[in-house]
């Protein structure tokens, strides 16, 4: 009798160990199925380092991608050559994380199904992006490295995403390593990539002045074309007299902002450049981007002065730069960016969903800041280049030594109900931000704005 009882205790270990192992795999497989019948490298769903389920289009429904048999781009080479960047190569080159982020709902999997294929449209990703914007941000570049980004500030959706150089996916060139016009050929240059921003960095000392220094906008700056710090020679760019601050970011004048960020001080200057976000990564459609750089912990005086100028080691990301611009415009909240609308359908399918990167500078700050690049236009760069379109912008001439041209930068919005859009725009090595960015922001604005009434 005694052994039986024995028995029958060990056998109820082993059902509840059976038990225990049955609900263990059950919650594995609810967690992690997904990944096991996706994972990357799998030959049911991947051909080489591509996935090769799915189709992406553009807010329009052109479509730019259809990975079901192969890899078929889109059927105009410039759109082709505009959006590789975003959904790669076929040789995995230049690989497709925002693909890798939705491979669930292009391959078409189903936690009680498994995977699966149709002819139904459900494995269809839709980008926010505007396929004819993309093709005019290319064009306006004009062969020239560089990165141009657009985004609605009021729902977080990228209309413009380019990088360049790129190639044809469809007609690969003979990539020379040695050959400078392919430099950095397989960075995604909008998302992966920092600069020196120069004077569009104004832009973040004088949100910390508008609201560190009380009398801010009372006070002058007098500037003959340089001034001293410590032995060490500020130039400017102009000789511009007794300025205010809004003369002065119209001017951009380096006297005037060199003192201002001296007056903020170091501290007060990283804490703004944490605060809107230049040193941090955005998160979004498996994207992260670059973070820029902002330390002033080694700075001398004349290195506080230059940082606060949009030099010295100071460094931005283009993507984080333009949520700025989207912030300013809306009245200090950011709008968190993405590309894909939706992914998928059903339950399992993605759709996007709008959020905020929460708030960067007071409403009263962003209000005065764009009065301030309002006058910026108007006054100085001209209101020709944007005809019908209240744009506020803020061009800068990054330097970027060895004997380089400097980087030309021009960033700012609409200010509109109608067309809520902030843009950045770099060239790189291309002189004037003001002459070479600004007409390149005019050119893709217009295309935008052509996209939008067309929806």
């Amino acid at each position: 009798m005694n052994r039986i009882s024995k028995r029958a205790w060990f056998a109820l270990v082993l059902a509840i160990a059976l038990g225990l192992g049955v609900l263990g795999f059950a919650l594995r497989y609810c967690i992690e199925a997904g990944q096991w019948a996706t994972f990357y490298g799998s030959p049911h769903v991947y051909s080489g380092s591509n996935l090769n389920s799915g189709v992406v289009t553009d807010r329009t429904g052109t479509l730019l991608l259809d990975a079901t048999d192969g890899r078929t781009y889109a059927e105009s080479a410039q759109l082709r050559k505009a959006t590789l960047h975003i959904l790669g190569d076929r040789y995995g080159y230049i690989p497709s994380r925002l693909m890798e982020k939705y491979s669930d709902e292009l391959i078409g999997y189903n936690l009680l199904t498994g995977t699966y294929n149709t002819e139904s449209g459900e494995e269809t990703m839709k980008l926010t992006l505007s396929a004819q914007t993309q093709i005019a941000a290319l064009q306006a570049l004009n062969g020239r490295k560089g990165t141009i980004g657009v985004y609605n500030y009021k729902t977080g959706e990228i209309l413009c995403a380019v990088t360049s150089p790129t190639y044809d996916p469809d007609h690969v060139p003979d990539i020379d390593e040695s050959d400078s016009a392919y430099d950095g050929i397989y960075v995604n240059r909008f998302f992966d990539t920092t600069y020196v921003p120069g004077s569009i960095f104004k832009l973040v000392t004088a949100a910390a002045a508008l609201e560190n220094i009380p009398d801010v906008e009372e006070q002058t700056f007098y500037c003959d074309g340089s001034y001293i710090v410590e032995d060490e020679v500020i130039t400017c760019n102009g000789v511009h007299g007794e300025v205010n601050l809004e003369q002065a970011l119209a001017h951009s004048c380096n006297v005037a902002f060199g003192q201002l960020a001296q007056q903020l001080g170091k501290r007060t200057m990283e804490e703004y450049a944490r605060k809107i976000g230049i040193t941090e990564s955005i998160e979004f459609d498996g994207i992260g981007t670059a973070s820029g750089a902002f330390d002033l912990s080694d700075a001398e005086e004349p290195d506080l002065a230059w940082s606060g100028i949009g030099q010295y080691t100071d460094m931005v990301n283009a993507c984080q730069f333009m949520t700025y611009m989207g912030a300013i415009a809306n009245g200090g909240e950011a709008a968190k960016p993405y590309l894909a609308q939706r992914a998928g359908s059903g339950l399992t399918g993605h759709k996007a969903t709008e959020s905020s990167l929460g708030r960067m500078i007071q409403r009263e700050t962003a209000n005065k800041l764009t009065e301030m690049m309002r006058n910026n236009v108007v006054s100085v760069y001209g209101t020709g280049g944007f005809p019908d379109l209240y744009v506020c912008a803020k061009s800068g001439t990054a330097e970027v030594g060895g004997g380089q041209e400097p980087h030309a930068t021009f960033a700012g919005f609409i200010q509109s109900s109608e067309y809520p859009l902030a843009f950045i725009v770099i060239v790189e090595n291309g002189g004037s931000g003001s002459s070479v960015a600004g007409p390149v922001a005019g050119q893709v604005l217009q295309a935008c704005v052509a996209a939008m009434d067309e929806e």
